[in-house]
């Protein structure tokens, strides 16, 4: 059986020290974006860099500017956003000179999305393996047969049991949980470098929720995949992020190491941020599991 570190995601690099810098693979400088219809700016001076291996979270309340600066990185923002400042590159390139024939070629290859609603990206009348095979089919060429064997190979490489049963399954015959993950498969079947999570765990109970996030952090580990976690709930970037960046109303209020920035806030917002969910505890997601 093929592996993750054998092929279906990239290796870390050999041979490099533990703690040798790697140039960022996403780099966010003084990002803004605005609206055409309102004629305002949304997000206001988001900056910071992501590394292969590396985790950054964004935490914030809906309307906050989370899912539009992901969108911005990913180059997918709605007709009537656009970045008006600063800069976003994608290992080194700026995507503002990306034509739309280089973005096809980067999507899923170099970063790739999963968001919240799982169901919604997913043909209900196709069957899940034939999704997952027809997107490694496209940006990997490979015949039918191989796609085949590829997709049942990444089902497994995402903790679901009984993945040929999965592979053969509609989206209406499968959990929620089971849909997200079939949802992660798509999204890391071309090898992406970047995988951003958008809300991706939110419709989920937290026994589900702490066994998806233990599994990306089990494929960031073993193949230096590099994560940007979007959530309004705090212990999700705390239980699986190095670095988190606090939104209010499309600015950064607070933004370092996880531990630092959740643990001891220097930021009123934040320290209301993580009140709402206080009854909860921030580390409600130390638990690891198998399939749901």
């Amino acid at each position: 059986m093929t592996t993750v570190s054998e092929g279906l995601l990239p290796r870390r690099a050999p041979g490099a020290a533990p703690d040798a810098p790697a140039p960022p693979v996403l780099s966010l400088r003084d990002v803004r974006i605005g609206d055409r219809a309102g004629d305002r700016e949304i997000v206001r001076g988001v900056s910071f860099e992501l590394a292969p291996g590396r985790a950054v979270g964004i935490v914030g309340e809906s309307g906050s500017g989370k899912t539009l600066t992901c969108r911005a990185a990913l180059g997918i923002l709605p007709a009537h956003f656009e970045v008006t400042g600063g800069s976003i590159e994608i290992d080194g390139t700026d995507i503002a000179t990306l034509n739309p024939a280089r973005w096809r070629a980067l999507r899923g290859t170099t970063i790739s999305a999963v968001f919240q609603d799982p169901a919604s990206y997913l043909n209900p009348s196709i069957r899940v393996g034939a999704q997952i095979a027809e997107a490694v089919r496209a940006k990997k060429g490979l015949r039918r047969r191989e796609a085949h064997r590829r997709a049942v190979e990444l089902l497994r490489t995402v903790r679901l049991r009984d993945p040929e049963l999965v592979h053969g399954s509609y989206p209406h015959e499968l959990s929620g949980g089971m849909l997200q993950r079939v949802l992660i498969a798509a999204a890391i079947a071309a090898g992406p470098r970047i995988l951003v999570a958008d809300e991706a765990t939110t419709a989920l109970d937290v026994t589900v929720q702490a066994e998806i996030l233990d599994m990306l952090a089990e494929l960031r580990e073993r193949t230096g995949l590099a994560l940007v976690v979007v959530s309004h709930d705090p212990a999700v970037v705390a239980r699986l992020c190095d670095e988190v960046l606090v939104l209010r109303e499309g600015e950064v209020v607070e933004q370092g190491p996880t531990h630092a920035v959740l643990h001891d806030p220097r930021h009123e917002y934040t320290r209301l941020l993580i009140a709402e969910h206080e009854q909860y505890g921030l580390d409600r997601f130390r638990t690891t599991g198998e399939d749901t």
